[in-house]
């Protein structure tokens, strides 16, 4: 099992003046092992395909982690941000599958 060290995006909603709130990315550092490293491009009909790596990797949750699991946008992999699609809860570790390239949506 491949080992991984790098950054988890959370997304805070943090209020920046009275009535006034705004998506704030806060990243993290984690370790953890990838549990499957798989690559499948995705045709769309267009001229270039889109990336779609399916890649599961396993934090281990901290007790941020923990409480903000819901609020996971991203992790970083090799140079580029790639969205989280889902988060499988299965303390001491949160299972983490990518997707997409992250383009801060």
């Amino acid at each position: 099992m491949a080992k991984y060290y790098g950054t988890v995006g959370f997304c805070e909603r943090t209020e920046t003046a009275p009535g006034v709130w705004k998506n704030i990315i806060v990243p993290k550092k984690y370790y953890a092992d990838f549990n499957r490293n798989h690559f499948r491009p995705k045709t769309a009909g267009q001229v270039n395909d889109n990336i779609n790596v399916q890649n599961e990797i396993s934090i281990i949750a901290d007790p941020y982690a923990r409480l903000n699991f819901h609020s996971i946008k991203y992790v970083e992999y090799l140079g580029t941000k790639w969205k989280v699609t889902s988060v499988d809860v299965q303390y001491p570790r949160l299972i983490l599958t990518m997707g997409e390239v992250y383009t801060n949506g």
